[in-house]
């Protein structure tokens, strides 16, 4: 007797408890085969089937070994497939109706079918195709690729295979193996880009002050040399650096409790004063300050870094400008420097305190620090800090290009990027909490160059793209921008960047020199 009948005999057997009237006019009952009542042996034998039957169930909707090797598989190749987008910059724009990933099927054989109960898998891995793409945003067709998309993947042939077998720790503890720097610096930046920095809740860690200084090619700077800047007392900026400091990141603990404002007043004021012998040494003689500068970049870089090579030369493509520009981040910077050379802006306290954050020392924040507004960045401080108001340009055209509908609501307001994403260009989005997602989001800047900002500050208004259209006046919601996150704005970028056209995506890499 199964355990359905069991239970149908039990319902039917009558209550000794209860009454049963009129039960003979039911008629005479059908013969049927009385069994004794089960014993309580009975009922633990039952419960032990019940609960073996219920833990095979879960166990066959649980994925076996092969299927979580399988998904595994597919997060790294997914992995793989954006880092290329990224390395390749954006494309020509291909019709709408254009398949989604058809590039990727055009590129990659179809993986060999197997058995169903081998390929059965309870979830599957999100495909490239299934990756969030902002609105109206095209897709790529196998016919955009072209000759200059092919040299923009150079990048990936140039990975160390030594240098991915190594973790980032010992990668900066031990160098580059076999000498190889580019390889290595390629290496990392793919580190960064799929595992990102290790650190703790509060984004402390003892390596990521080590490597921006390799990403941002930082020289190698004597603490006596910023013991004598500091030394020297105030600088003609002291007053302006006093009135900002107090007030840098005040709603911050994390900040509050790490970094104390006189630090901050002490690398302010240092940097002060080597923009204030720049411009004493232009106005002597403005020969030297470009000759120095020169010299001090051909003693300084690597050969393997490309210092020194033709990226602001006519001649030079925008595809190649941006293969260069994306792996190269320190290039051109003879060229940046051939200006005026800037002075204490407002806002420099913001920009600056990420890097005593993360830092070990101020000596450290310090060079960083330095190494950014020079050589990366100089026209944020430079005159009337004409890159800034470059990038805020570049950013009503990229959402332009990106999003139309959303740029022409925003014009329709009256909403520039002049008014809301003032202080998200010139602080690098620092100025946007929490602080520990700033940290991320400036590992992928300096590993890729601090111009993709422009692409990030985009991004983030695409991410908020149904409260700005649903908002009567969105002039308060990107008054504060809402709290960064920075590995949905890494995906957004990766997305929108193969929107760019070249000529674009020129003008968003050197907006800042």
């Amino acid at each position: 007797m199964t355990l359905r009948d069991l239970n149908q005999l039990l319902d039917r057997m009558p209550s000794s408890t209860k009454d049963t009237p009129g039960l003979s006019s039911l008629g005479p009952l059908p013969a049927m085969q009385l069994h004794p009542p089960p014993s309580p042996g009975t009922h633990r034998t039952l419960r032990r089937l019940q609960s073996a039957h219920t833990l095979g169930a879960k166990a066959a909707t649980q994925p076996s070994l092969i299927s979580q090797q399988r998904l595994q598989l597919q997060h790294q190749q997914q992995f793989q497939n954006l880092n290329q987008h990224l390395q390749k910059g954006p494309p020509p724009p291909a019709p709408a109706h254009a398949p989604p990933s058809h590039q990727q099927q055009q590129q990659q054989p179809p993986p060999p079918r197997r058995h169903a109960s081998i390929n059965r898998s309870p979830q599957r891995a999100r495909a490239n195709s299934d990756t969030p793409q902002p609105a109206n945003v095209p897709q790529l067709s196998a016919a955009t690729m072209t000759a200059a998309t092919a040299a923009r993947r150079s990048a990936l042939s140039k990975r160390s295979l030594a240098a991915d077998t190594m973790s980032l720790e010992r990668l900066l503890r031990e160098g580059p193996p076999n000498g190889d720097v580019e390889g290595a610096l390629e290496s990392t930046r793919l580190k960064i880009l799929d595992q990102g920095i290790k650190s703790d809740s509060d984004g402390m860690s003892s390596l990521r002050i080590y490597v921006w200084l390799i990403f941002l090619n930082a020289p190698v700077l004597d603490t006596d040399s910023y013991l004598a800047l500091i030394h020297r007392g105030a600088s003609p900026a002291y007053s302006k650096i006093r009135n900002d400091t107090f007030r840098t990141l005040s709603t911050d603990p994390l900040f509050r409790r790490r970094v104390s404002e006189a630090s901050l007043i002490r690398l302010l004021n240092a940097f002060a004063w080597t923009l204030h012998d720049a411009r004493e040494e232009r106005a002597r003689d403005p020969s030297v300050a470009s000759s120095s500068r020169l010299s001090l970049d051909q003693s300084s870089s690597r050969p393997e870094t490309g210092h020194g090579s033709d990226y602001g030369s006519p001649s030079s493509s925008p595809a190649a400008k941006r293969a260069r520009a994306l792996t190269l981040t320190t290039e051109g910077s003879v060229t940046s420097m051939a200006a005026e050379p800037g002075a204490y802006v407002q806002g420099m306290n913001v920009l600056a305190a990420p890097f005593l954050y993360a830092a070990r020392s101020e000596t450290e924040a310090f060079a960083a620090f330095h190494q950014l507004l020079t050589n990366e960045c100089p026209g944020y401080i430079r005159g009337a800090m004409d890159g800034v108001h470059k990038g805020l340009a570049l950013v009503d055209k990229v959402l332009a290009i990106v999003d139309p509908k959303l740029s022409l609501y925003l014009l329709s307001k009256n909403l520039s990027a002049e008014i809301y994403a003032f202080p998200s260009v010139l602080t690098l989005c620092a100025c946007t909490p929490p602080l520990p997602e700033v940290l991320r989001l400036w590992d992928f800047l300096f590993a890729y160059g601090p111009h993709l900002n422009i692409l990030c500050i985009v991004a983030q208004l695409v991410m908020i793209r149904t409260k700005i259209m649903e908002s009567p006046s969105p002039n308060k919601l990107l008054r504060s921008f809402p709290a960064l996150q920075a590995d949905q704005i890494k995906r957004t970028t990766l997305a929108i960047i193969k929107m760019i056209p070249d000529d674009i995506y020129s003008e968003i890499v050197s907006h800042a020199r």
